[in-house]
This record gives C-alpha cells, sequence and structure tokens, in this order.
C-alpha cells in the first residue's frame, strides 16, 4: 500500500511540474496564424462558420479535393498538383488546427467537425460534388465525410489511410501518454521533428531534404498548434477511429482506390489490407520501399494511378 501511495504521489508531482515547468523551461516560440499565413501561406483563404481555411485551388474540371495527415498540411500534395490539375480542379485545403487554417479549441476537434468542414468549404465555393483524396487521418477524414455526406462525394482516394484500430508503436505512443505526452511534445526540437519527418513519413530519407523539412513544420510554431495536436494524437486516432463509418460506407460503396506504401512505419500495410477486404471492388495498389505517404516519395506512379482511377 505504501509503494502504491509513493507511486501515486510520484505521478502527480510529476503532472504539477509539467503543468508549471514545461512552459518555463521549454517555451518555444509561437506566433498569430495571421502574421504566419501572411508572412508564409502559399494559397488562400476562406472562412467556413467563422473559421480560416487555408487552400490552393488549380485547374479546370471535374474537382479533387486533397486531405493532408497529421502534422503536414498542403505541402503534402505539393508534389501531385501540378499534374493532376492537368485534367482536374485540384483543390488542397489546411483542416482546422494545421498548416494555415483556424486553431480550435483543443478539445472540438473530431471527425465529424473536419468532415463539416470539408463539406463547408465545398458549400463556399459553389461546389455540390467531388473526390476526396486523403492521407493518413486526411484518409479517416475522407471515409467519414462519405459515409455521413454520401451525395457529395464522386470517389475516394485513400493514403495508408488512418481509418481502423491498429498498434501504434512504442516510440510514438510515448507521445500521446498523459503528462509525458505533453512534455515530449513540448521538448522536441525542430531537428527531432524534422528528424521524424523523414523516417517516417519518408522510406527514403534523402526525398525530404532539410528545405523541405523546414518548409513541413513552420506552421507547427502557429500558436495553439501543440494542444491540439497532443489531443488528436490520443482522441482521433485511438481507436476504433472511423470503423462505424467504414462499415456504413461498405453499404453504399463509392469507387475506392487505396495506395499504401510497403514500408510504412505508422500505419501498417495490414490495415490496407483489411479495408481492402471489407470494401468489395476496392483497389489496393502497394508502393515498394516506400514509407507513409507514397504521393510524395513516387509522385510520377502515384499522379498516373490516380488520373487512370478518376
Amino acid at each position: 500500500m505504501k509503494k502504491v501511495l509513493i507511486i501515486t504521489s510520484a505521478v502527480m508531482a510529476l503532472f504539477i511540474a509539467a503543468l508549471f515547468l514545461v512552459p518555463v523551461l521549454f517555451p518555444g516560440q509561437e506566433y498569430p496564424l495571421a502574421e504566419m499565413t501572411e508572412k508564409y501561406a502559399p494559397g488562400k483563404t476562406i472562412t467556413v462558420d467563422g473559421k480560416q481555411v487555408h487552400f490552393m485551388d488549380k485547374g479546370r474540371g471535374p474537382v479533387l479535393i486533397l486531405l493532408h495527415g497529421l502534422v503536414f498540411h498542403t505541402i503534402m500534395w505539393e508534389r501531385n498538383m501540378e499534374a493532376l490539375s492537368k485534367k482536374y480542379r485540384v483543390i488542397a485545403l489546411d483542416l482546422w488546427g494545421w498548416g494555415f487554417s483556424e486553431r480550435l479549441d483543443a478539445d472540438t476537434y473530431s471527425f465529424n467537425v473536419y468532415a463539416r468542414q470539408v463539406t463547408g468549404f465545398m458549400d463556399a465555393l459553389g461546389i455540390k460534388r467531388a473526390s476526396l483524396a486523403g492521407q493518413s487521418m486526411g484518409g479517416g477524414v475522407a471515409v467519414y465525410t462519405a459515409a455521413r455526406y454520401p451525395q457529395r462525394i464522386e470517389k475516394l482516394i485513400l493514403v495508408a489511410p488512418a481509418v481502423i484500430p491498429y498498434d501504434i508503436p512504442l516510440d510514438a505512443k510515448m507521445f500521446i501518454l498523459p503528462v509525458i505526452g505533453e512534455f515530449m511534445n513540448a521538448i522536441a526540437t525542430d531537428s527531432m521533428v524534422k528528424d521524424t519527418v523523414r523516417k517516417v513519413w519518408f522510406f527514403d530519407s534523402s526525398k525530404a531534404p532539410d528545405v523541405y523539412a523546414d518548409r513541413v513544420i513552420r506552421p507547427l510554431k502557429v500558436q495553439g498548434t501543440l494542444d491540439g495536436m497532443v489531443f488528436m494524437q490520443r482522441s482521433m486516432l485511438a481507436p476504433p477511429i472511423v470503423t462505424a463509418e467504414a462499415e456504413m460506407l461498405s453499404k453504399n460503396l463509392p469507387p475506392i482506390l487505396i495506395v499504401h506504401g510497403r514500408e510504412d512505419r505508422a500505419v501498417p500495410l495490414s490495415c490496407s489490407q483489411r479495408l481492402n477486404l471489407m470494401w468489395k471492388g476496392s483497389q489496393l495498389e502497394i508502393f515498394e520501399k516506400a514509407g507513409h505517404s507514397p504521393n510524395q516519395e513516387y509522385p510520377e506512379q502515384f499522379n498516373r494511378l490516380v488520373m487512370e482511377f478518376l
């Protein structure tokens, strides 16, 4: 009993210390969204439900909306937009909490909120129907949106989608543990985050040079990003993710293309293989020697595949 009390007291002490010491010892540098948008945003902004949405819009034709995953923003798709925009109107948007879009109260992020962002964005631009492409968490958003708003969605392209439960790697679990998660996220340096981007999203880290990685992590310095990121890691990407919506989708299935890297260290290939079995008629393409973002590692192969699918 005494041992339990000592351990409990130690945990409480660590929690209190983290609350007070992390902001002091590791304050980081955060900047207002407006300032970062003016300096660095590559696209334009629109207001949806009273909140800023940053997006890039290129090409004409049937609409394809691109949804990034955790940590990333519209940069996730910059190696794909030029080629795809030759036949389609391609729109990459920053989900709230990321890139140069609005930061919300941390505990309000959900797949439902993101689905409303996507459909509200479509309404704001006068888009009745569109195909969605989503990577990782963005794949979960795409599935949720298609299941809940089937009348708005033509086709789905899912890249390493975070849709059904999977075992989170041990090193990633450290970032979602109570207290420890806040601490680990707060002390993470730019070089540590860039190294994670190279090792997790890319099988070949040379395809994510330093100048590129700098641009990936830049919006993480927008005020309010850290709390939202920790909340999303703990809640949105925890089981059952969007399992119910995945099952709903199987009863009213749009054409679906699933793309996954053989060497993905974030979402295991087995997840996409299970989805492929669940969604009869869906197409699964496995990219060899590719990590969590095969669309970035092999853009020409990915772009060609998408053009054929659409």
